[in-house]
């Protein structure tokens, strides 16, 4: 679930592509999904950069090559340091739902976090992909895990920017504890088995 304050968008315009990227941060990592949504007055065009041997089929390399050519327009920093961004998952819909600009491609880029320490952190997202025929969208979504908390999101005027304050809690001591208190129960009895074998034994 996406946190409130980003702009709703229920229909583009057919010259524009529609670009709506979601952010999910977790201690280690950060995970987007980004959603492209051609209007039909674009297809053509959008379609052409995927099928680069123009033979009318979106090969699953063409698919990948697009992807990167995506991942290659957006950046991520944490605290003002980049972060290198690896492509993952992708779908693209047929060619005809494009045309009819009912197709969005899904794409699913992932970055990892280097160890931060606890408190305050800024996460800066930036979408460049079609800056002179595209409106965007960006949110954070709600962290699953409990140490992230979202604190703030500041967009530029088209939402080509994201700005994300959060704050990085601590683990909580009771998991090292259990962790710890379940290695000595174990340990305690395999001795004890080991202890009755060699009973046995004699």
């Amino acid at each position: 679930m996406a946190i409130g304050g980003g702009v709703e968008v229920s229909a583009h315009r057919t010259d524009e592509y529609l670009q709506a990227a979601r952010l999910a941060i977790d201690p280690g990592g950060v995970q987007i999904e980004l959603d492209l949504t051609p209007g039909t007055a674009l297809a053509e065009a959008i379609l052409a950069d995927i099928d680069r041997n123009g033979d009318g089929s979106l090969s699953a390399e063409e698919q990948r090559a697009y992807g990167s050519l995506v991942l290659s327009a957006l950046e991520l920093e944490v605290d003002g340091t980049r972060l290198p961004l690896r492509l993952g998952a992708s779908s693209f819909p047929g060619a005809e739902a494009v045309r009819r600009g009912e197709g969005t491609i899904r794409l699913h880029a992932a970055a990892t976090l280097p160890r931060l320490s606890i408190g305050f952190h800024q996460l800066l997202f930036r979408n460049r992909h079609h800056r002179d025929r595209s409106v965007y969208l960006a949110n954070a979504l709600v962290p699953e895990s409990d140490r992230v908390a979202v604190m703030a999101q500041r967009r530029d005027g088209d939402q080509t920017e994201l700005t994300i304050d959060y704050v990085l809690r601590a683990a909580p001591a009771t998991s090292t504890a259990v962790s710890l208190l379940s290695s000595i129960a174990a340990a305690t009895v395999l001795s004890a088995l080991l202890m009755r074998a060699s009973r046995f034994v004699r």
